[in-house]
């Protein structure tokens, strides 16, 4: 872990966010003394499989193995005779989501 001055630090703020977004730590020092810490925010990823990984260990869902079953795409098509599903993607675009 690295560590700066607050002069340094505003000289050359842009280097130093470069490499807190790169992953390393960096501690600010005002006189001596560290009164702050910058680290790298988690990524998305990182937190999506945080919270995937709870879920797991609650037992309330289960990880796929990534592959569809042998088959799949030859399984006949549910059918949706009043349109429904089509009707709910238009309103979706029309909305804009």
């Amino acid at each position: 872990m690295k560590s700066t001055q607050v002069s340094e630090l505003k000289a050359t703020l842009s280097q130093c966010l470069a490499k807190v977004k790169a992953g390393e730590e960096l501690i600010v020092m005002e006189r001596g003394r560290p009164i702050a810490k910058l680290v790298p925010m988690p990524r998305q990823r990182d937190t999506e499989t945080a919270q995937l990984a709870d879920l797991v260990r609650a037992g309330l869902v289960r990880r796929g193995s990534g592959k569809l079953p042998v088959g799949f795409w030859k399984l006949p098509r549910p059918k949706d005779r009043k349109g429904r599903a089509l009707q709910a993607l238009l309103t979706d675009r029309a909305e804009g989501r």
